[in-house]
């Protein structure tokens, strides 16, 4: 579903700002030991945390895997968190419009932003805002932490770099399990209920068969075309795909149709995340974990509704 932009919930988000400046009794955070980083997404505040290491305190917004992303509301407490961070990441292309509001109303001339769409020179009018599913976004991601936290933190400027390029070599397991997936089973016919993951298996070399609207209406939270649903439901009922993959932070009746036609069909489904799933998964351990429900789908047939409490070794 998508991020409401009612004139009245932006009023509510700039009110919630503006209360928190009057509740912290300054216009300017005062400043820290060291610097603070917010990643709007736990899968940023992630990366960042692991590129900054002990020299930056790092929170995440956005941080239950068990909500839906785009239902969040603001609050004084995140208002004064992003007054005082000293490098915000957010994801852009309309996913978390509300942090540009917030910023907005909690001026910081020292603070520095991160837009992954802009640092991917991603185009705006792009439809799925699912960035952190491409294999080329974190690495992008941590070299442009290490180069906002040497700018703040000079004394530790090849410990940023080293530890964006230890980040980096880290993603190489999942690399090689998305290599294997096009090796092994290329050009897979697959359905999606929402564009989540779409960057992944694009990645796979896969082909997703769902009519794209499906996936933006479902995504926006609007009714989908019936011919588009009638498509979906021929895809699953002739068994054209070999796998259903879907939101698992989001489900709603129609969702809950499709799993249902999906089992009774013998397809398997995954279920994929839209923030990262906790405890003990890190960034890389996750796209890890959801590429191999992928290939255990298509291999053995097994289906994967919720990753474990702990990743895969």
């Amino acid at each position: 579903m998508g991020v409401c932009t009612c004139p009245q919930r932006w009023l509510r988000f700039v009110l919630a700002a503006l209360a928190a400046l009057l509740a912290a009794g300054c216009a300017q955070p005062h400043a820290s030991l060291t610097p603070v980083a917010i990643g709007v997404e736990s899968q940023y505040a992630d990366v960042l945390a692991q590129v900054g290491g002990p020299y930056v305190t790092v929170r995440a917004i956005l941080n239950n895997p068990n909500t839906d992303p785009h239902s969040f509301e603001a609050s004084p407490r995140v208002a004064r968190e992003v007054a005082g961070a000293s490098v915000v990441v957010l994801n852009g292309l309309g996913y978390d419009a509300w942090i540009q509001r917030i910023m907005a109303a909690t001026p910081n001339t020292h603070r520095q932003v991160i837009d992954v769409r802009a640092l991917l020179a991603v185009p705006r009018d792009t439809v799925n805002p699912h960035l952190w599913y491409d294999p080329r976004t974190m690495p992008a991601v941590a070299e442009a932490a290490a180069q906002a936290f040497a700018a703040l933190d000079p004394s530790h400027a090849a410990i940023f770099r080293a530890n964006a390029q230890r980040f980096t070599a880290s993603l190489a397991p999942w690399k090689a399990a998305l290599a294997a997936l096009r090796s092994r089973y290329p050009y897979t016919p697959v359905a999606v209920v929402e564009p989540v993951a779409n960057a992944l298996l694009e990645a796979a070399g896969w082909r997703i068969l769902t009519p794209l609207a499906l996936q933006l209406a479902v995504m926006n939270g609007t009714d989908p075309a019936p011919q588009d649903v009638a498509t979906m439901r021929a895809l699953l009922r002739r068994r054209e795909v070999k796998v259903l993959i879907y939101n698992q932070q989001v489900t709603g009746p129609l969702t809950a149709s499709f799993l249902q036609l999906a089992i009774a069909q013998h397809i398997p489904v995954v279920g994929v995340y839209e923030t990262m799933p906790q405890p003990g998964y890190h960034y890389q351990s996750w796209m890890l974990a959801e590429t191999r429900a992928l290939d255990a789908a298509v291999a053995h047939g097994v289906s994967t509704r919720t990753l474990g409490a702990e990743p895969p070794r």
